[in-house]
Protein backbone atom coordinates (compact mmCIF):
# COMPACT_ATOMS: atom_id res chain seq x y z
CA UNK A 1 0.00 0.00 0.00
CA UNK A 2 2.10 2.82 -1.30
CA UNK A 3 1.10 6.44 -1.02
CA UNK A 4 2.42 8.99 -3.46
CA UNK A 5 1.39 11.94 -1.29
CA UNK A 6 0.63 12.07 2.39
CA UNK A 7 -0.96 14.28 4.98
CA UNK A 8 -0.72 14.43 8.74
CA UNK A 9 -3.87 13.38 10.58
CA UNK A 10 -4.11 13.51 14.34
CA UNK A 11 -6.35 11.05 16.18
CA UNK A 12 -7.34 10.31 19.72
CA UNK A 13 -7.46 6.71 20.94
CA UNK A 14 -8.55 5.27 24.25
CA UNK A 15 -5.48 4.83 26.49
CA UNK A 16 -5.51 1.01 26.27
CA UNK A 17 -5.67 1.10 22.45
CA UNK A 18 -2.96 3.76 22.23
CA UNK A 19 -0.66 1.71 24.47
CA UNK A 20 -1.38 -1.41 22.43
CA UNK A 21 -0.51 0.46 19.23
CA UNK A 22 2.75 1.74 20.74
CA UNK A 23 3.74 -1.77 21.93
CA UNK A 24 3.02 -3.23 18.50
CA UNK A 25 4.95 -0.45 16.80
CA UNK A 26 7.93 -0.84 19.14
CA UNK A 27 8.13 -4.59 18.44
CA UNK A 28 8.45 -3.78 14.74
CA UNK A 29 10.84 -0.85 15.23
CA UNK A 30 8.23 1.67 14.04
CA UNK A 31 6.66 4.78 15.42
CA UNK A 32 2.98 4.70 16.38
CA UNK A 33 2.31 6.80 13.28
CA UNK A 34 4.17 4.33 11.03
CA UNK A 35 2.14 1.48 12.49
CA UNK A 36 -1.23 3.20 12.36
CA UNK A 37 -1.11 4.40 8.74
CA UNK A 38 -1.38 0.93 7.13
CA UNK A 39 -4.01 -0.12 9.68
CA UNK A 40 -6.17 2.88 8.79
CA UNK A 41 -5.59 2.25 5.07
CA UNK A 42 -6.69 -1.38 5.41
CA UNK A 43 -9.73 -0.37 7.45
CA UNK A 44 -10.80 2.11 4.79
CA UNK A 45 -10.33 -0.49 2.06
CA UNK A 46 -12.41 -3.01 4.01
CA UNK A 47 -15.21 -0.46 4.31
CA UNK A 48 -15.06 0.24 0.57
CA UNK A 49 -14.76 -3.40 -0.55
CA UNK A 50 -17.12 -5.87 1.13
CA UNK A 51 -15.73 -9.41 1.42
CA UNK A 52 -12.11 -8.19 1.55
CA UNK A 53 -9.84 -8.76 4.57
CA UNK A 54 -6.12 -8.31 5.12
CA UNK A 55 -3.81 -11.00 6.47
CA UNK A 56 -0.17 -11.80 6.88
CA UNK A 57 1.23 -14.27 4.39
CA UNK A 58 4.63 -15.58 3.39
CA UNK A 59 4.72 -12.73 0.86
CA UNK A 60 3.75 -10.08 3.42
CA UNK A 61 0.42 -8.49 4.16
CA UNK A 62 -2.15 -9.13 1.43
CA UNK A 63 -5.81 -8.66 0.57
CA UNK A 64 -7.83 -11.88 0.95
CA UNK A 65 -11.41 -12.80 0.24
CA UNK A 66 -13.30 -13.16 3.53
CA UNK A 67 -14.11 -16.68 4.63
CA UNK A 68 -11.54 -18.21 2.31
CA UNK A 69 -7.86 -19.01 2.13
CA UNK A 70 -7.50 -17.21 -1.21
CA UNK A 71 -5.72 -13.92 -1.70
CA UNK A 72 -7.33 -11.54 -4.18
CA UNK A 73 -4.55 -12.16 -6.72
CA UNK A 74 -5.29 -15.91 -6.60
CA UNK A 75 -8.94 -15.27 -7.42
CA UNK A 76 -7.88 -13.00 -10.28
CA UNK A 77 -5.64 -15.77 -11.62
CA UNK A 78 -8.67 -18.05 -11.67
CA UNK A 79 -10.88 -15.35 -13.20
CA UNK A 80 -8.37 -14.97 -16.03
CA UNK A 81 -8.21 -18.73 -16.58
CA UNK A 82 -12.00 -18.80 -16.89
CA UNK A 83 -11.91 -15.86 -19.34
CA UNK A 84 -13.68 -13.58 -16.86
CA UNK A 85 -16.73 -15.86 -16.72
CA UNK A 86 -17.80 -14.85 -13.21
CA UNK A 87 -20.63 -17.40 -12.86
CA UNK A 88 -18.22 -20.24 -13.75
CA UNK A 89 -15.61 -18.99 -11.29
CA UNK A 90 -18.28 -18.72 -8.59
CA UNK A 91 -19.43 -22.29 -9.26
CA UNK A 92 -15.82 -23.53 -9.25
CA UNK A 93 -15.16 -21.90 -5.87
CA UNK A 94 -18.67 -22.61 -4.53
CA UNK A 95 -19.03 -18.93 -3.76
CA UNK A 96 -21.61 -16.30 -4.57
CA UNK A 97 -20.88 -14.20 -7.63
CA UNK A 98 -20.75 -11.20 -5.28
CA UNK A 99 -17.61 -12.59 -3.63
CA UNK A 100 -15.90 -13.13 -6.98
CA UNK A 101 -16.89 -9.62 -8.08
CA UNK A 102 -15.53 -8.22 -4.81
CA UNK A 103 -12.10 -9.60 -5.70
CA UNK A 104 -12.42 -8.25 -9.26
CA UNK A 105 -13.47 -4.81 -7.98
CA UNK A 106 -10.61 -4.70 -5.48
CA UNK A 107 -8.12 -5.70 -8.18
CA UNK A 108 -9.54 -3.02 -10.46
CA UNK A 109 -8.96 -0.35 -7.85
CA UNK A 110 -5.47 -1.57 -6.90
CA UNK A 111 -4.12 -3.06 -10.12
CA UNK A 112 -0.45 -2.47 -9.32
CA UNK A 113 -0.73 -4.33 -6.01
CA UNK A 114 -2.46 -7.32 -7.64
CA UNK A 115 -0.20 -7.31 -10.71
CA UNK A 116 2.88 -7.31 -8.48
CA UNK A 117 1.58 -10.38 -6.61
CA UNK A 118 0.76 -12.14 -9.91
CA UNK A 119 4.24 -11.38 -11.26
CA UNK A 120 5.84 -12.65 -8.05
CA UNK A 121 3.82 -15.85 -8.34
CA UNK A 122 4.95 -16.36 -11.94
CA UNK A 123 8.59 -15.86 -10.97
CA UNK A 124 8.62 -18.65 -8.39
CA UNK A 125 10.53 -21.65 -9.68
CA UNK A 126 11.34 -24.98 -8.06
CA UNK A 127 14.59 -23.70 -6.53
CA UNK A 128 12.84 -20.70 -4.96
CA UNK A 129 10.00 -22.87 -3.72
CA UNK A 130 12.43 -25.35 -2.18
CA UNK A 131 14.20 -22.51 -0.38
CA UNK A 132 10.87 -21.13 0.90
CA UNK A 133 9.49 -24.46 2.13
CA UNK A 134 12.03 -27.28 1.90
CA UNK A 135 9.97 -29.75 3.91
CA UNK A 136 6.91 -29.20 1.69
CA UNK A 137 8.93 -29.72 -1.49
CA UNK A 138 10.59 -32.84 -0.07
CA UNK A 139 7.14 -34.21 0.81
CA UNK A 140 5.88 -33.60 -2.74
CA UNK A 141 9.01 -35.14 -4.25
CA UNK A 142 8.80 -38.26 -2.06
CA UNK A 143 5.14 -38.75 -2.89
CA UNK A 144 5.68 -38.29 -6.63
CA UNK A 145 8.37 -40.99 -6.64
CA UNK A 146 5.92 -43.37 -4.96
CA UNK A 147 3.18 -42.71 -7.49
Amino acid sequence: MKASHSMVVSMRLPMARGNHLKRMANRCGWTASDASAPLVEEGLRQLEFPFIDFRESAAGRQAYVQGSSLAVWEVILLVRRYNVDVPRVARHLRWSERKVRAAINYAGSFPEEVQEALAENESVDFKTLKHMAPQAVDFVCRNRRKG
